[in-house]
Parts: C-alpha cells; sequence; structure tokens
C-alpha cells in the first residue's frame, strides 16, 4: 500500500430522521415541550477503508445509501458519530463549490477570500488569477466586479472549480460537479481532472456517471444503505452494483 492519505476506520453517522426544531413561544405555552419525533438511524455504519497517494477511488451506491455523507465527513463538515476518518494530507473539495463564497462580495473578492482560505497567499492568488478567471468564461470576466449573488447559477459552479482546482492540495474530495454546465464547460473539467490527475493527486469522487468513474477512477467502493460491501477494481465494482441495482 503507497503512503495512506485517507484512513476510514469503523465509521459511524447518526441523524434524526426529521429536522428537530426549537420550540415556539406558542408551542412552549400550549405543550411546554419538542414535539418533533426524536427517531434516528444510522446514514453509516462499520464503514473501514484506506486510500494510498496517487488513488483514484470511486464512490458508487444508489441515492441516500450515505456516498455524500462520506465525502463531507473526510472534508471534515460532518464529525462522526463513531469511529474515524483522517485525511494525512491537504483536501481540495469540490462538494459544494459555491459554499464558501459569499453573495454581497464581488466575484474577484471572493477568488482572493476562498483561495486564501484554502491557504493561499494574495501573491499566489495575484499569480493565478488570469488562469481562474480565464477557465470560469469570459461571462464571469465580464462580471468580476459584480456581486456574487447576480451569477447565474451555472457562473457561479464555472467560478467555484476554477478556483477550487487553482489550489495545491494533494487530494481532490468530487461530488458530482462533473455532472454541471453545458458540454464545452464539461469538457474542460474533465481535462482540468486530468491534468491534477498526471501530477499524481489522490482522487476520491462520487458520480452515478459510469463513464466518468471508469475514465478518472482504477479502484471502487461499493456503499449499500450506509455500509460498504465491495471494495475493488472500477469495472468489478460497477459489474456488482449493476447486477444488485436490476434485481432490487
Amino acid at each position: 500500500m503507497p503512503d495512506v492519505m485517507i484512513e476510514v476506520a469503523d465509521l459511524g453517522i447518526e441523524f434524526y430522521r426529521s429536522r428537530r426544531r426549537n420550540l415556539s413561544l406558542r408551542e412552549m405555552v400550549l405543550m411546554g415541550r419538542n414535539t418533533a419525533p426524536k427517531e434516528t438511524f444510522w446514514a453509516l455504519r462499520h464503514v473501514n477503508f484506506t486510500v494510498g497517494h496517487g488513488e483514484a477511488v470511486g464512490l458508487v451506491g444508489s441515492n441516500g445509501t450515505g456516498k455524500s455523507t462520506l465525502l463531507k465527513t473526510i472534508a471534515g463538515v460532518l464529525i462522526p458519530d463513531e469511529g474515524h476518518a483522517r485525511v494525512n494530507e491537504g483536501v481540495a473539495p469540490l462538494i459544494e463549490l459555491t459554499g464558501g463564497f459569499l453573495g454581497e462580495l464581488s466575484a474577484r473578492e471572493n477568488i482572493y477570500l476562498t483561495a486564501g482560505l484554502h491557504g493561499l497567499s494574495r501573491e499566489q492568488v495575484d499569480e493565478r488569477f488570469d488562469d481562474i478567471v480565464d477557465f470560469a468564461g469570459p461571462q464571469v470576466r465580464e462580471g468580476l466586479e459584480m456581486p456574487f449573488r447576480h451569477f447565474s447559477s451555472g457562473m457561479q459552479v464555472r467560478l467555484g472549480f476554477a478556483v477550487i482546482t487553482t489550489l495545491d492540495e494533494p487530494i481532490i474530495l468530487v461530488d458530482e460537479v462533473l455532472a454541471v454546465g453545458d458540454v464545452a464547460f464539461k469538457e474542460k473539467c474533465y481535462k482540468r481532472m486530468e491534468e491534477l490527475l498526471s501530477q499524481n493527486k489522490t482522487l476520491f469522487l462520487v458520480s452515478h456517471s459510469e463513464n466518468d468513474l471508469r475514465r478518472f477512477c482504477t479502484r471502487g467502493i461499493y456503499l449499500r444503505r450506509g455500509e460498504l460491501v465491495a471494495d475493488g477494481p472500477m469495472d468489478a465494482v460497477l459489474g456488482q452494483y449493476r447486477r444488485e441495482s436490476a434485481g432490487s
């Protein structure tokens, strides 16, 4: 096994089935307690695997089986209820691309803010600024001084992808972001991903696209109802997933 970049050990994440809400004043007077259901379920349970340096791993499974939850736990967005998920190097999270952008700030300001939060100095952002904007496209360049909230959703995603993929982090976490945008932009994203992988970066990809999984990943991990049921060559794992999906 190459140097371990991601270690997931006996991982468990427990959620409430309903969003627990704060009591309103009326509820406090009439009922005196929160009546929201308290039933829980395990989104992930007893998940174990490691990812080595330079590996490209694709995560497969049906909707609601815990794929995005696992990715967010690895990214540090969620805290496990059991076990742990550790990364031994920095992470570039292509998960919710525009989540860290502030709507009232301009696109230019958001580039510096987001890249800075991921560890780039102002001088480093200066050096990469034109490449970021060129990748995001001419509409983004024309709107650099515009508040980010006035961008279309497509423009927001373009800028988010351009910023995150310019980071120097050795681990890339990707959650379905390659499915967005028009055909030309998708191909730009594919080429950028291939450039990153050619630099021996470690990839952890969530996707429903078998073409994308085969294009970028050599190893597959299959989640079913929050449990890891297969870990092996990408083609073999996709075959098992397809057979079980057809029989369900």
